[in-house]
């Protein structure tokens, strides 16, 4: 069985094509593309109509690709700029238009939950886990159980911080000031006093572009590898210094950094600090890179391999015998 997942966030469109072979998930096409859904949502509550544009654009050279794998099932979520935005309903009721399947605008715990399921898949953990989700508008945490059963998810919030978010609102200047650096940093520690602590002991797994992104510059990868970041471990302190380091420079050089898709250098800073005052917050000393997410999550719910324990994807999956539209 072939199944295509879309993941559509507040900064990057992800895709997955992806075969079942006995219990296992075997990635065919891995996309992923910056599009900056969320331009302004922070400030206007609205979808920028230029940043619509693009995101149906890449949905469009999804929706190809989709076509020409023969898959069996395809399905689609929206995050964290579908859900604050009015007007949403418009772009979802275009994107169907592009790709068969309307995507669904998923809560914030339902996205953590997913996360969770996807995010584990090829690492081999055992034991409590806890999963941060650094995304361009909200920042998913998750506490739970991994084992040869399966994952159990225990606890899961979603936070309002996320790297364009806090890039919007904080980082005025170019490079950003250690004053702006200090209030983003403030706000960002008032919101993980929402969440619950993290038991001391419990394996950290970061996933996301910010995270990744982190241990590509890390790793100096050009290009960017999947194999050599997937399963990698990142130390607390480490991610402090590359965010240090980052903060200094001015844009284009930040754009010049081997590792980082230039297309995010404008907003790795204030995805880079969330990630470190996560760990901060619970005393971790590092955390295990994970390449994978909320398009893992539902591509192992639709392949029948279960996924986070919560409400089935099934009802928002299309067989893929649709023609797509240009947009």
């Amino acid at each position: 069985m072939r199944v295509a997942t879309i993941d559509i966030g507040t900064n990057s469109v992800l895709l997955l094509v992806a075969e079942r072979r006995g219990a296992e998930l075997f990635p065919l096409v891995e996309r992923s593309t910056i599009t900056r859904l969320g331009q302004d949502v922070d400030r206007t509550r609205r979808l920028h109509p230029e940043a619509v544009e693009r995101t149906l654009a890449c949905l469009n050279d999804y929706a190809r690709i989709i076509q020409s794998h023969g898959v069996d099932a395809v399905a689609c979520v929206a995050t964290s700029a579908s859900r604050d935005a009015s007007g949403a309903e418009t772009f979802v009721a275009r994107a169907r238009e592009v790709l068969g399947v309307a995507p669904a605008v998923i809560s914030g715990q339902r996205e953590a939950e997913l996360t969770f399921a996807g995010a584990l898949v090829g690492l081999g953990l055992d034991g409590p886990v806890a999963i941060q989700d650094v995304g361009g508008g909200s920042t998913e945490l998750v506490l739970g159980e991994a084992g040869a059963g399966g994952v159990r998810v225990i606890e899961a919030v979603s936070l309002d911080v996320g790297s364009v978010r806090m890039t919007e609102r904080f980082l005025g200047t170019d490079p950003p000031t250690s004053s702006q650096l200090a209030e983003l940093r403030g706000a960002v520690r008032v919101e993980l006093a929402k969440a619950p602590r993290i038991p001391r002991g419990t394996v950290w797994v970061g996933i996301a572009g910010t995270i990744t992104t982190l241990a590509a510059i890390d790793q100096e990868l050009i290009p960017y590898d999947a194999g050599r970041v997937h399963g990698s471990r990142l130390e607390c302190e480490r991610i402090g210094q590359l965010t240090d380091k980052l903060a200094g420079l001015p844009l284009e050089q930040r754009r010049r950094v081997p590792g980082l898709e230039p297309k995010r250098a404008d907003v790795i800073v204030a995805g880079a600090c969330i990630a470190h005052e996560v760990l901060l917050r619970s005393d971790a000393a590092s955390l295990v890179v994970s390449d994978r997410g909320v398009r893992w999550g539902v591509a192992q719910e639709l392949a029948g391999l279960g996924g986070s324990g919560a409400s089935s994807v099934h009802d928002n999956f299309v067989l893929p015998n649709h023609s797509s539209h240009e947009t």
